[in-house]
């Protein structure tokens, strides 16, 4: 449960960053940057994988966190990598992670920086 605090809090942590890096990028400007696709794809991955790390008893606790979508995106990145499905990214990255980020916040400790 102690190590569940920090896993849930990168992902926190993750999730902000997505948002504020989306905060000025449009579809156009997403389309056109693979540094941008390949920067957030990855930033997605990492939000998975710690969901993936976080006990049974915690994700039971919180389900109104969808861990087995959070953890099928991060598997589908990883062994599936060369077809990623772009649109799947953008949709999660630009309307799914605010949502994310607002259930992390009910239960995850603010950071001392925050």
């Amino acid at each position: 449960m102690k190590d569940d605090i920090l896993y849930l809090g990168d992902m926190l942590d993750v999730g902000l960053w997505i948002l504020r890096r989306l905060e000025n990028i449009n579809r156009e400007e997403f389309d056109s940057s693979e540094d941008i696709r390949i920067v957030l794809t990855h930033q997605l991955q990492t939000i998975g994988e710690a969901a993936s790390r976080v006990s049974k008893e915690t994700r039971d606790s919180h389900p109104e966190i969808p861990w087995t979508e959070i953890t099928g995106m991060r598997n589908r990145i990883v062994h599936d990598y060369f077809n990623i499905n772009e649109e799947i990214v953008w949709e999660v990255a630009t309307t799914e992670i605010s949502t994310l980020v607002d259930l992390l916040k009910r239960f995850v400790p603010p950071t001392p920086s925050e």
